[in-house]
């Protein structure tokens, strides 16, 4: 029986964290378009955002906890909300 090595143990965490950021940032533009914005830069130039940052959130990029909090409050959207059903 042969056992994972540290590297292949991080590559598998860095391979579930980018899934993550991917759901993250599908369910921002889910929680966006159903606030009534179609256009991501339009979204974030009206929420003073910067608007190549918050395309690369949507698109999966790694956001700070205060950023996804601020962008939750923009779109009137609670972190229950955003997280709930996260694992389906």
């Amino acid at each position: 029986m042969t056992s994972k090595s540290n590297e292949d143990i991080k590559k598998e965490i860095k391979a579930e964290e980018l899934i993550y950021l991917k759901k993250i940032g599908e369910r921002l533009k889910y929680f966006r378009k159903k606030a009534g914005y179609t256009n991501s830069e339009y979204f974030a130039y009206e929420n003073n955002i910067s608007r190549p940052q918050y395309g690369k959130y949507e698109a999966g990029a790694n956001i700070q906890l205060n950023t996804l909090i601020k962008i939750l409050k923009a779109l009137n959207v609670t972190l229950e909300e955003f997280f709930t059903g996260f694992n389906e």
